[in-house]
């Protein structure tokens, strides 16, 4: 059985952008999680290791957001690939970053990747 575990709205403060002043001043994120695994174990067992730790999710994230990159892809692609090599049983993925306020001349909310895999 193929089921989905997402954890939403992870919101972080980097520096990311290929812009001088990002690197100096940073700016606000969120980023998505959505992952398909099985964990059909933990609807009797009723034990974390059994399903996918929220935890280890929200840490990967935490982690590669705080490697400075030009690129909201770079680090979106840094984050997918993370989280197929340490959460096991991992079917599939999407990662969503999200920047808020970009710098693009223009009065916009907010710009985003989705690296799917």
């Amino acid at each position: 059985m193929q089921h989905t575990i997402e954890v939403n709205g992870i919101k972080l403060y980097a520096f990311h952008g290929c812009l001088v002043e990002e690197e100096k001043i940073g700016g606000h994120y969120t980023v998505n999680v959505s992952i398909t695994t099985d964990f059909s174990a933990s609807f009797l067992s009723d034990e974390l290791v059994d399903t996918v730790d929220y935890v280890k999710i929200n840490q990967v994230v935490r982690d590669e957001m705080a490697i400075r990159s030009k690129l909201i892809e770079h680090v979106g692609f840094r984050i997918s690939e993370r989280l197929k090599n340490e959460i096991k049983g991992l079917i599939k993925s999407s990662v969503k970053v999200i920047k808020h306020c970009p710098p693009i001349g223009g009065d916009v909310d907010d710009v985003a990747i989705i690296i799917e895999g």
